[in-house]
């Protein structure tokens, strides 16, 4: 650093510090996870877009967050893992050994989970995707909603970062954030992790109140006895009228202040 500012580095030099310092960190922990972009996109899945285009919507972040994108494509973030209510990560920068970054997301509310849960409703099928990893198109809006949905706000989000920049969204915390969008590619069910969520409360739920609706309406059946009809329409299923035919199987450093 020069008169208070730093030098220029070029990018080739800071991806070959990035590689020693990948290198050293991998003697020391086998289990170290970089981030790794392959093309020119760092987010391809639908998780990974959404939970990079959620903090870019947000204008206190949308003026930050951008310089983290060079940080995360030149394979910076030499270490990222995700567990319940944290992102743990370390970046490479202009000192020798990797910044340190801790970014804890708030628990989503248990009312707001539960208002999700009765939107969903009997939609067995959306259920089952997303316990499967995968993103039924129309629960987006539902999902995306500011305020309301499973993405976290700024307010739910604190960051802090071993580096001596003060500013409370640093270029290594802003790399974090991108990065935690291309792990959700490549693990889609690690955001229920993060934000405390048991993914499996939706199918269980879909499945009781599907049960309760189809028990309500069945006149004098009970709940020990439904017929064929009620069976096939509460999973989904055909059965195969042929005799002998079966129906086919179902597929940490100094605390951010944020101004």
């Amino acid at each position: 650093m020069r008169w208070g500012h730093y030098e220029y580095t070029p990018v080739s030099e800071k991806r070959a510090a990035a590689k020693m310092n990948l290198e050293r960190l991998r003697k020391k922990d086998p289990d170290i996870s970089p981030i790794t972009i392959e093309g020119r996109k760092i987010v391809t899945t639908w998780w990974g877009k959404a939970w990079t285009e959620n903090l870019e919507s947000y204008a206190d972040y949308a003026n930050r967050i951008g310089r983290g994108r060079s940080y995360v494509r030149n394979g910076m973030v030499l270490d990222l893992k995700i567990s319940p209510g944290v992102i743990g990560a370390q970046v490479s920068g202009s000192r020798r050994n990797p910044y340190v970054v801790r970014i804890d997301i708030d628990k989503l509310p248990e009312s707001r989970w539960n208002s999700i849960v009765e939107q969903i409703g009997r939609r067995i099928s959306n259920a089952a995707e997303l316990v499967e990893g995968k993103f039924p198109e129309d629960l987006k809006e539902i999902f995306l909603r500011q305020g309301s949905g499973l993405f976290p706000s700024p307010k739910e989000i604190h960051m802090e970062c071993s580096c001596p920049d003060w500013a409370y969204m640093c270029k290594h915390i802003a790399a974090v954030l991108y990065g935690t969008g291309t792990r959700l590619d490549q693990d889609p069910l690690l955001f229920f992790t993060l934000r405390g969520i048991d993914c499996s409360d939706l199918l269980k739920k879909s499945i009781d109140d599907k049960m309760n609706s189809m028990l309500k309406n069945a006149g004098k059946k009970t709940a020990r006895v439904m017929d064929g009809a009620d069976i096939e329409e509460l999973f989904g299923l055909k059965t195969e009228q042929a005799q002998g035919e079966q129906a086919p199987r179902p597929p940490r450093g100094r605390a951010k202040k944020q101004k």
